[in-house]
């Protein structure tokens, strides 16, 4: 094994180390600003949640159609206002209730279905840190032991790959020489 070899395996480790313990920080951070988005959204809507249970026995739909089927302009925009907080709400219930799991099926979940909104959020200031907590060190063990294997994988095939063409290269050269003779 080649010096170069073993440094490049030291670095793929640190690589791969540093950022699987960024993963649990960023679900962290995201699960945190859904928190925040659905907190503030509750509150907003709490003034309309209070009419409807004084009036419509709870039911925030029979607000808002009232308000939509209004003749007041006004009264019809309040009513897409107040719609418009209630799908945001349990767009962020629905978010929330996925994260509450095992941190490599929130991963997935963050990567794959995240909230396009909140995923902006987190990268623009996401702020990069190295948690030293069980989730976060199994996370990036993990990370090193799957890019490991990956690279070690990728190096015994580019090393087969050289072994089985080198023959034939060898051999494409020699006739190659045998039909242009060096003059």
């Amino acid at each position: 094994m080649s010096i170069i070899f073993r440094y490049l395996i030291v670095i793929i480790a640190c690589a791969s180390l540093l950022a699987g313990l960024q993963v649990p920080n960023f679900a962290d951070q995201y699960q945190k600003r859904v928190d925040a988005h659905l907190r503030e959204v509750s509150i907003n809507l709490q003034p309309f949640q209070d009419i409807a249970d004084k009036f419509f026995k709870g039911d925030m739909a029979l607000l808002i159609d009232l308000n939509r089927k209004s003749d007041a302009e006004p009264l019809r925009a309040e009513g897409a206002a107040i719609e418009q907080m209630a799908d945001r709400k349990q767009r962020f219930e629905t978010e929330m209730a996925a994260l509450q799991t095992d941190m490599a099926t929130k991963a997935i979940h963050i990567l794959l279905h995240g909230d396009q909104e909140i995923l902006e959020e987190t990268r623009a200031q996401y702020s990069y840190n190295v948690p030293l907590d069980q989730e976060a060190l199994v996370f990036g063990i993990s990370s090193v032991a799957v890019l490991l294997i990956a690279a070690e994988l990728l190096f015994a095939l580019m090393r087969f790959a050289f072994i089985r063409l080198s023959p034939l290269l060898k051999r494409s050269l020699h006739r190659t020489q045998k039909h242009h003779p060096e003059e």
